[in-house]
């Protein structure tokens, strides 16, 4: 079974939601013969690579609140990553464009590192207050799961490099109606939208690996 998942970097919702997923797959029977594969997407394809603003700020500036109510709202979200055992410092996340982090991670992925630099990334922005726009950073993180240095920073100084790969993830989730992430895809055919409870992903898994089944009889 393949489990296709478009998430950025900077979603939390897309860090709490591939928790939830891989809770899921520990409960299900067959999960050694199911493949993850991350896609990319970009929550603002605009953002600057860096930001006067905090998170706090960003969020009371996008939805019309104060900066008051954005902690409130933030330290939500931190309860539920905390509950998938997740630390979210939301006091130094540094806001940031993630196409270059993309791109990185679509090079791992040439190097079947895709899942294990996903993870890095994840927790380098939500947990370690990186710049994940930082190319000493991407590098020092690439370095983290195999890939060689210099290799990974010719990557990041060529613009074009795994570009298209990224607007081909972007385009095919536009095709398919992906309105915001994380949102997976079971065998090309059944979506889970949201970071939705681990007993959904489950009930998902069961189903479609049900139905596959009674395709092969």
């Amino acid at each position: 079974m393949k489990i296709e998942i478009w998430s950025d970097f900077v979603c939390p919702f897309c860090y709490i939601g591939k928790r939830r997923l891989e809770a899921a797959l520990e409960q299900f029977p067959h999960r050694d013969e199911v493949q993850l594969e991350f896609k990319s997407f970009e929550l603002d394809p605009d953002a600057p690579l860096k930001s006067t603003q905090s998170i706090h700020e960003m969020l009371a500036a996008k939805y019309g609140m104060t900066i008051e109510k954005a902690k409130e709202m933030n330290a939500g979200v931190g309860e539920q990553a905390a509950s998938v055992g997740l630390t979210f410092n939301f006091d130094n996340m540094k806001p940031t464009n993630t196409f270059d982090a993309h791109r990185l991670a679509h090079y791992a992925k040439k190097h079947g590192k895709a899942n294990k630099i996903t993870e890095n990334l994840l927790h380098a922005y939500f947990t370690d207050g990186k710049d994940v726009s930082d190319k000493e950073t991407l590098v020092a993180l690439a370095e983290g799961v195999g890939l060689e240095a210099d290799a990974v920073l010719a990557v990041l100084n060529d613009e074009q490099a795994y570009a298209d790969d990224v607007r081909d993830d972007e385009k095919t989730a536009s095709q398919i109606g992906v309105r915001g992430v994380p949102f997976f895809v079971l065998n090309g055919k059944y979506a889970v939208s949201g970071a939705q409870a681990s007993e959904t992903f489950l009930g998902a898994l069961e189903k479609v690996w049900e139905e596959e089944q009674n395709t092969i009889d």
